[in-house]
Protein backbone atom coordinates (compact mmCIF):
# COMPACT_ATOMS: atom_id res chain seq x y z
CA UNK A 1 0.00 0.00 0.00
CA UNK A 2 1.22 3.24 -0.74
CA UNK A 3 2.10 5.79 2.22
CA UNK A 4 0.16 8.48 3.18
CA UNK A 5 1.49 12.23 3.13
CA UNK A 6 0.44 15.01 5.34
CA UNK A 7 1.15 18.32 6.05
CA UNK A 8 2.15 19.66 9.19
CA UNK A 9 2.15 23.40 10.44
CA UNK A 10 4.25 24.72 12.81
CA UNK A 11 4.81 28.65 14.11
CA UNK A 12 8.69 29.60 13.66
CA UNK A 13 8.89 31.28 17.00
CA UNK A 14 8.16 27.00 17.88
CA UNK A 15 10.34 25.31 15.09
CA UNK A 16 11.53 25.72 11.72
CA UNK A 17 12.42 23.88 8.41
CA UNK A 18 16.20 25.16 8.96
CA UNK A 19 16.58 23.85 12.89
CA UNK A 20 15.11 20.33 11.47
CA UNK A 21 17.66 20.54 8.73
CA UNK A 22 20.20 21.11 11.49
CA UNK A 23 18.68 18.61 14.01
CA UNK A 24 18.24 15.42 11.61
CA UNK A 25 14.84 14.51 13.89
CA UNK A 26 12.52 15.96 16.24
CA UNK A 27 9.45 14.74 17.87
CA UNK A 28 6.62 16.40 17.07
CA UNK A 29 4.98 17.17 20.19
CA UNK A 30 2.31 19.46 22.04
CA UNK A 31 -1.00 18.77 19.28
CA UNK A 32 -3.77 19.48 21.33
CA UNK A 33 -6.62 18.71 19.47
CA UNK A 34 -8.68 15.26 18.93
CA UNK A 35 -8.52 15.40 14.85
CA UNK A 36 -4.90 16.67 14.26
CA UNK A 37 -4.11 13.60 17.00
CA UNK A 38 -6.15 11.02 15.37
CA UNK A 39 -4.07 11.72 12.19
CA UNK A 40 -1.04 11.24 14.09
CA UNK A 41 -2.10 8.00 15.17
CA UNK A 42 -2.53 7.19 11.38
CA UNK A 43 0.88 8.13 10.05
CA UNK A 44 3.40 5.39 9.57
CA UNK A 45 7.39 5.42 8.86
CA UNK A 46 7.87 6.68 6.02
CA UNK A 47 4.69 8.91 5.21
CA UNK A 48 6.17 11.91 3.39
CA UNK A 49 4.88 15.61 5.39
CA UNK A 50 4.87 19.02 3.76
CA UNK A 51 6.86 21.30 6.11
CA UNK A 52 4.21 24.24 6.83
CA UNK A 53 5.01 27.68 8.42
CA UNK A 54 2.25 28.95 10.56
CA UNK A 55 1.56 32.70 11.44
CA UNK A 56 4.91 33.68 9.40
CA UNK A 57 5.87 36.54 6.86
CA UNK A 58 4.78 34.61 4.11
CA UNK A 59 2.89 31.62 5.73
CA UNK A 60 3.61 28.72 3.48
CA UNK A 61 5.40 25.39 2.78
CA UNK A 62 9.26 25.33 3.35
CA UNK A 63 10.34 22.04 3.18
CA UNK A 64 9.40 18.13 3.37
CA UNK A 65 9.98 16.08 6.62
CA UNK A 66 9.83 12.15 6.66
CA UNK A 67 8.10 10.50 10.02
CA UNK A 68 10.86 8.09 11.66
CA UNK A 69 8.86 6.83 14.24
CA UNK A 70 5.17 6.06 14.73
CA UNK A 71 2.75 7.34 17.36
CA UNK A 72 4.05 7.32 20.89
CA UNK A 73 2.79 9.04 24.28
CA UNK A 74 3.63 12.69 23.87
CA UNK A 75 5.79 13.11 26.95
CA UNK A 76 4.88 16.92 27.20
CA UNK A 77 1.25 15.26 28.58
CA UNK A 78 2.90 13.36 31.07
CA UNK A 79 5.32 16.69 32.69
CA UNK A 80 4.27 18.01 35.29
CA UNK A 81 4.32 21.99 34.89
CA UNK A 82 5.10 21.57 31.49
CA UNK A 83 2.57 23.85 29.01
CA UNK A 84 1.26 21.17 27.62
CA UNK A 85 0.56 18.70 30.39
CA UNK A 86 -2.51 17.03 31.07
CA UNK A 87 -3.57 15.54 34.31
CA UNK A 88 -5.51 13.06 33.13
CA UNK A 89 -2.62 11.47 31.34
CA UNK A 90 -0.82 8.47 32.32
CA UNK A 91 1.90 5.98 30.94
CA UNK A 92 -1.08 3.43 30.34
CA UNK A 93 -3.50 6.12 28.84
CA UNK A 94 -1.52 9.09 27.40
CA UNK A 95 -4.43 11.12 25.50
CA UNK A 96 -1.95 12.99 23.82
CA UNK A 97 0.59 11.40 21.15
CA UNK A 98 3.92 12.69 19.34
CA UNK A 99 5.64 11.49 15.95
CA UNK A 100 9.39 11.73 15.62
CA UNK A 101 10.04 13.19 11.50
CA UNK A 102 13.35 13.64 10.06
CA UNK A 103 14.56 16.12 7.72
CA UNK A 104 14.03 15.46 3.86
CA UNK A 105 14.54 18.44 1.84
CA UNK A 106 14.31 22.46 2.56
CA UNK A 107 12.88 25.08 -0.48
CA UNK A 108 14.99 27.09 -2.12
CA UNK A 109 11.87 29.24 -1.26
CA UNK A 110 8.65 29.79 0.69
CA UNK A 111 5.49 28.35 -1.56
CA UNK A 112 3.57 31.22 0.37
CA UNK A 113 -0.01 30.02 0.96
CA UNK A 114 -1.38 32.80 -1.85
CA UNK A 115 0.38 30.90 -4.75
CA UNK A 116 -0.88 27.60 -3.59
CA UNK A 117 -4.31 28.94 -3.36
CA UNK A 118 -4.28 30.26 -7.27
CA UNK A 119 -2.19 26.65 -7.96
CA UNK A 120 -4.19 24.21 -10.39
CA UNK A 121 -4.95 20.39 -8.68
CA UNK A 122 -4.46 22.05 -4.60
CA UNK A 123 -8.22 23.66 -4.70
CA UNK A 124 -9.42 20.86 -2.02
CA UNK A 125 -6.09 20.89 -0.06
CA UNK A 126 -7.14 20.59 3.75
CA UNK A 127 -5.61 24.03 4.58
CA UNK A 128 -6.53 25.95 1.74
CA UNK A 129 -10.05 25.43 3.20
CA UNK A 130 -12.06 28.38 5.01
CA UNK A 131 -11.76 27.78 8.42
CA UNK A 132 -9.33 25.22 8.10
CA UNK A 133 -6.88 25.31 11.11
CA UNK A 134 -5.55 21.90 12.21
CA UNK A 135 -1.90 21.75 12.62
CA UNK A 136 -1.81 18.18 11.16
CA UNK A 137 -4.02 17.41 7.76
CA UNK A 138 -3.50 14.62 5.33
CA UNK A 139 -2.64 15.58 1.49
CA UNK A 140 -2.96 13.38 -1.33
CA UNK A 141 -0.19 12.19 -3.21
CA UNK A 142 -0.78 14.88 -6.03
CA UNK A 143 -0.87 17.64 -3.78
CA UNK A 144 2.28 16.55 -1.95
CA UNK A 145 3.89 16.32 -5.98
CA UNK A 146 2.64 20.14 -7.03
CA UNK A 147 3.90 21.17 -3.99
CA UNK A 148 7.13 19.99 -4.37
CA UNK A 149 7.50 21.19 -7.82
CA UNK A 150 6.30 24.41 -6.49
CA UNK A 151 9.09 24.23 -3.77
CA UNK A 152 12.17 23.44 -5.84
CA UNK A 153 10.99 25.64 -8.88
Amino acid sequence: MANQSWLMKCEPAAYTIEELERDGTTGWEGVRNFQARNFLLQMKKGDLAIFYASSADPSGATGIAEVVREAYPDPTALRKGHEYFEPKATRENPIWVAVDIGFVERFPRVVPIGELRSTPGLETMVILRKGSRLSVTPVTAGELRIVRRLGRG
